[in-house]
């Protein structure tokens, strides 16, 4: 038997979880969770109860357990070194060490490690750790966009043209991050189209899944404050229609050779996920940033259409031998569309910003996945919190017959909660190829 440690409790995790228990093998799940996910739940053999920066309880639970492998969700027990305290306890992890997570909690370290290693993809960047220089770089630059040096949750970038307009408004906005950060970044805005690159990684092979889009913005047509993630969606022939095969080709290229410096400049060899944020533009494939872990919604659009054994590849990874593994998905489209509090990601003027902690009731989701997230299971029912409760997914032979699965089986969730209905229809597909053509010209 295989015993699996699986750390976080987000939709994420509760399809990790579900991927795991696919597994040919003969497989224990065992799982830490800082708030109780029902489905994660169902599908484990103990739940520990505990803060992912409680490492000495984590290790004493994964010592109890006979845990022979750990996989690691979220990007907050990266940050904490789990993966550094459960090495010592002689338990390897899918996902990297803490110096190597700075690949996703510091944006400076991944900017200057391109840079260094002379890959290509970067902007023109600066990070500041007072306003000294800011208002001078910003007048170099036609548009830009401002970032916190550290873990935001997704919801931190700040885009000139959708958060701010002026040279004014950007120096506000940098003395508020300098408040709760040491440094800030700055960097050159690019115009295009952004998709998601979910990499596995061993330290030297590098192996792409198929490429996603996300969509941040709370309101329907990309209106509104940036979220977490309200959905995604992937494509049967595992591109994206405003893709040529050469953008996933160079975003692989410039992960794998991201993998390469790592190495090169730590000595160490990266374990786990590569998920490249990247922007096709019109001078190519250019990188936003990396995440060190699987994205939520993204990994519910890929990890259901994988048919090699998730077991396996784990094991691949942790031993370094993913060059002798055949990865394959199931050629399937995906639309994942989150259901969410109405008072999800409002200023607290809204009307609707009070409307979170509610009962919901989930009835028939017909042929579509679900993946609780954010949700509070009580004696009496389902209770959403303030942030995404439920993520519904269609897998269909094409997207439009996946995005009907996807919004039927919302229709049957009763409560005061809201949506995105337009995530991988055809109007807002149409709008990103025409802005693409447009771009590329």
């Amino acid at each position: 038997m295989t015993r699996v440690l699986l750390i976080g409790n987000g939709a994420r995790e509760h399809v990790i979880a579900e991927t795991v228990k696919r597994s040919a093998h003969d497989i224990a799940l065992f799982s830490c969770m800082k708030s109780n996910n029902p489905g994660i739940a169902s599908l484990s053999e103990a739940v520990l109860a505990a803060g992912y920066n409680d490492r000495e309880k984590i290790g004493a639970f994964a010592r109890e357990h006979g845990i022979d492998f750990a996989i690691i969700g979220p990007e907050d027990p990266l940050n904490n070194g789990i993966v550094d305290s459960l090495k010592k306890e002689g338990i390897p992890s899918v996902g990297p060490t803490k110096s190597l997570a700075r690949l996703e909690t510091s944006k400076t370290f991944t900017r200057n490690l391109l840079e260094k290693y002379d890959i290509p993809g970067n902007p023109r960047f600066k990070t500041f750790a007072s306003l000294e220089g800011i208002e001078a770089f910003i007048g170099e630059l036609g548009g830009i966009v401002i970032k916190p040096d550290g873990l935001t949750g997704g919801k931190g970038v700040l885009v000139q043209g959708d958060h701010f307009h002026t040279k004014d408004e950007a120096m506000e906005h940098c003395e508020k991050i300098l408040r709760d950060h040491s440094s800030v970044m700055v960097e050159e805005k690019f115009e295009g189209e952004e998709f998601s690159l979910q990499c596995l990684c061993d330290g030297i092979t590098v192996a792409a899944t198929p490429p996603v889009q996300d969509h941040k913005r709370r309101f329907v047509d990309d209106r509104g404050p940036n979220t977490g993630g309200m959905g995604s969606y992937s494509l049967e022939d595992h591109t994206l229609p405003f893709l040529k095969k050469e953008d996933v080709e160079e975003a692989l290229s410039i992960t794998r050779k991201v993998a390469a410096a790592i190495y090169q400049e730590t000595g160490e060899y990266y374990k786990g996920v590569m998920y490249g944020g990247f922007i096709v533009t019109k001078d190519g494939v250019r990188l936003l940033e990396y995440n060190a872990r699987f994205g939520d919604p993204e990994a519910m659009n890929i990890l259901p259409l994988l048919k090699t054994d998730f077991v396996d590849i784990c094991r691949a990874i942790i031993d370094g031998t993913l060059k002798d593994l055949n990865m394959e998905f199931e050629e399937k489209a995906t639309v994942c569309k989150y259901i969410v509090p109405k008072g999800y990601g409002l200023p607290v003027e809204h009307p609707d910003a009070g409307s979170t902690s509610s009962k919901i009731t989930i009835s028939d989701m017909g042929d579509a996945n679900l993946y609780y997230s954010s949700v509070d299971k009580r004696e009496d029912g389902l209770y959403m919190t303030s942030s995404r409760a439920v993520a519904v997914v269609g897998i269909a032979d094409n997207l439009d017959a996946a995005e009907k699965i996807a919004e039927n089986a919302i229709a049957s969730v009763t409560g005061p909660i809201a949506h995105r209905p337009d995530i991988g229809t055809k109007v807002l597909i149409d709008k990103r190829i025409k802005h693409m053509k447009d771009i590329r010209g």
